[in-house]
């Protein structure tokens, strides 16, 4: 395949990720504006052109003047792009995310990253019950949530017909908010972290971010491999963490921005190791330092885990801090 080929392709896959995040007609202008979150750099002329040969093979279809939809055809293409295209989307999007974060812990406003979780409408307060222990437990990076009815928006996903939206803060808000602070931060897992005695004690599983094509979270609620309601009734269980490093230079201004954080209710950093040593039997590069960070879909997870099944889609977009509300006034 050659260059120009592999780049029209890779045009045409990110194009029809916009179409699928959006239930409603979405226009050229609006496509080329979001195609910028996905690292595409296109022109609203140019989206028209490339539209146009999509509605002709069957991937896309016209509504209206300029709104497209995704048809089923544009989906299973989307399912079945080759690997090569989705290899290492998770460090991706866990750095473009990070670069969203516009959250100013001194004044409390700015944009945050958030898991998205879609619930059946009918089943969302049995969920809630499910979840509360693991807020309360304090095994989530941050109370503060947001709950959308179908139709509605959360960042800027719709909620489908019959479910309700839930969101929950992913813990690459601290990524974003130590970027800020001009510390970098390597995002090296996610993984299972078993709990012993309600502290940690080693990781049991673990994915790359720099290999998946998934975020690792969505897989192990999915095959239910965690248990969250354990940790939270015995303190002993496997629940959802994320493993990083940064410089050990940097560890003065990690631990001051990680307290203000704190402060505004982001409270996702489980453990900071010392320089060099490893982290929850993880080893860690020499000058560098282990961190471990809450998964924040874990409350999530011990609904899942009663058979309260959702729709997850971690690391998926972000909010405005002052939209989001306490989990305890639901």
């Amino acid at each position: 395949m050659s260059f120009q080929t592999q780049d029209v392709k890779r045009k045409v896959l990110s194009i029809l990720k916009v179409l699928s995040e959006s239930q409603d007609p979405v226009g050229a202008r609006v496509i080329a504006h979001r195609l910028k979150d996905h690292g595409v750099e296109l022109g609203e002329r140019a989206v028209r052109y490339h539209l146009k040969l999509m509605d002709e093979r069957g991937l896309t279809h016209l509504v209206g003047r300029d709104g497209r939809l995704l048809t089923e055809q544009g989906q299973e293409e989307l399912n079945s792009a080759l690997v090569e295209y989705k290899v290492g989307l998770a460090i991706s999007k866990i750095e473009l995310l990070a670069f969203r974060t516009k959250f100013d812990y001194r004044n409390r406003r700015g944009d945050i990253p958030v898991n998205i979780s879609f619930f059946p409408k009918q089943k969302f307060s049995k969920a809630l019950d499910l979840m509360k222990p693991a807020f309360d437990g304090g095994l989530c990076v941050s109370e503060l949530v947001a709950v959308a009815s179908e139709g509605e928006q959360l960042g800027d996903v719709t909620v489908p017909d019959g479910q309700i939206g839930f969101a929950t803060v992913c813990s690459i808000a601290i990524n974003g908010a130590l970027l800020k602070a001009g510390v970098p931060m390597d995002s090296r897992f996610g993984g299972i972290l078993q709990m012993q005695n309600r502290k940690p004690f080693r990781f049991v599983e673990l994915i790359h971010y720099s290999g998946s094509s998934l975020d690792p979270s969505e897989v192990f609620i999915r095959a239910k491999m965690t248990s969250v309601r354990e940790v939270v009734r015995r303190g002993n269980g496997k629940i959802l963490a994320n493993f990083r490093e940064i410089p050990a230079l940097c560890r003065e201004t990690a631990e001051e921005v990680v307290a203000s954080l704190q402060e505004a209710g982001l409270r996702g950093m489980l453990v900071m190791g010392n320089t060099s040593e490893p982290v929850c039997e993880i080893p860690v590069e020499l000058n560098r330092i282990g961190i471990i960070l809450l998964g924040g879909m874990n409350p999530v997870a011990a609904a899942e885990e009663a058979g309260i099944e959702a729709e997850n889609f971690a690391m998926s977009t972000v909010m405005e801090y002052q939209d989001l509300i306490e989990f305890k006034e639901l």
